[in-house]
């Protein structure tokens, strides 16, 4: 073979081996379902453009990404993922997640502190939270006090989150607290749900059908996370969002790199990408995110419906992810038993 044969070959399989090499370059993540076409153009495209990689987007709840990472923990699909601050904790506990190296994440000192380790463990970084309060009907009722959602008059006109959703147990760990009760294991506020049981019109699921029931008047109070509250600011209707004597609640989600990810480094780029202050300002003003980030800077009209600032992110009073997960069969047994829904 004659040289310009051989250096012709050799390019050749150079271009092959680029070829190839660009596209193994893919990072699978596992996220929640909602707003993937805003995801999508401020976040995945854009990354996929500065990377040169592939970004593979699975999607469902954190009960269907911890069972397939337990699934396929010896051998990982999935590289980077996000979920509550309790499911965090779990998979955790599973050793299904990995410690992250956050030098390697340049926002890293940008994010509110309750957000750079959440559960204390070196295993997660939060990436946006969000408020738990009560939207109501400002002609109809005051609302002052968690504790007012169960009055006499109020409570036929209540839609209460479900124990099982993530709204549940935090509306019941403040409704205890009106109640001067401060256990974890909530039986005091789940006693006294389950003695207005009757009364309350629906123990919801999905945040999403209350809009309509509030629009039919068929309900004028709920506790709701803020990340639900747009659609019912859109209503024409004289709502508002209360602020009780014993504060917000609230809840956290986190980013976590598998265990065994083969394409770790991938993965802290993509997260460190998702902190940024352009991204997390994009998504804040989209209305899709609340920022952990503290350089995030927005409109009035944006940051009064999202969850935004850093007296908001002090305030909130969050249930310990370690608590969730040691009380959450004991809640759940006792909701069933008591109030039956």
């Amino acid at each position: 073979m004659t040289l310009k044969a051989l250096l012709g070959a050799a390019a050749a399989l150079s271009m092959t081996a680029g070829l190839a090499q660009a596209q193994e370059k893919t990072l699978t993540i596992s996220v929640y379902s909602f707003a993937q076409d805003e995801f999508n153009e401020i976040l995945y495209k854009p990354f996929e453009e500065k990377c040169g990689c592939k970004v593979v987007v699975e999607t469902g709840n954190s009960v269907e990404r911890l069972a397939k990472m337990e699934a396929n923990k010896t051998n990982p699909v999935i590289d980077m993922a996000v979920m509550s601050m309790a499911d965090s904790l779990s998979a955790a506990r599973q050793d299904l997640i990995d410690t992250i190296d956050t030098s390697r994440l340049t926002n890293y000192d940008k994010l509110y502190d309750i957000a750079k380790d959440p559960n204390g463990d070196g295993k997660s970084v939060g990436y946006t939270f969000y408020s738990t309060s009560i939207v109501y009907r400002t002609d109809k009722m005051e609302i002052e006090s968690w504790g007012d959602l169960l009055k006499d008059d109020i409570a036929p006109h209540v839609a209460f989150p479900n124990v099982t959703t993530n709204q549940g147990p935090p509306a019941l760990y403040m409704l205890g607290k009106a109640m001067g009760s401060d256990s974890p294991d909530l039986t005091a506020p789940i006693d006294a749900v389950a003695e207005k049981a009757d009364d309350i019109v629906t123990f919801y699921v999905r945040s999403s059908q209350l809009v309509q029931l509030m629009q039919q008047e068929e309900i004028l109070a709920a506790p709701i996370g803020r990340f639900a509250w747009a659609p019912f600011a859109k209503l024409d209707l004289p709502l508002a969002w209360a602020t009780p004597k014993e504060g917000q609640t609230g809840g956290m989600n986190v980013m976590v790199v598998t265990k065994g990810s083969k394409n770790r480094d991938l993965a802290l780029e993509f997260m460190d990408f998702w902190l940024s202050t352009d991204i997390q300002t994009k998504l804040a003003e989209a209305m899709v995110d609340s920022p952990a980030n503290k350089d995030v800077k927005v409109s009035e009209e944006v940051a009064n419906n999202i969850t935004f600032g850093e007296d908001t992110a002090k305030s909130l009073k969050l249930l310990p992810s370690e608590v969730i997960l040691d009380h959450r069969d004991q809640w759940l047994a006792e909701w069933n038993a008591k109030v039956g829904q």
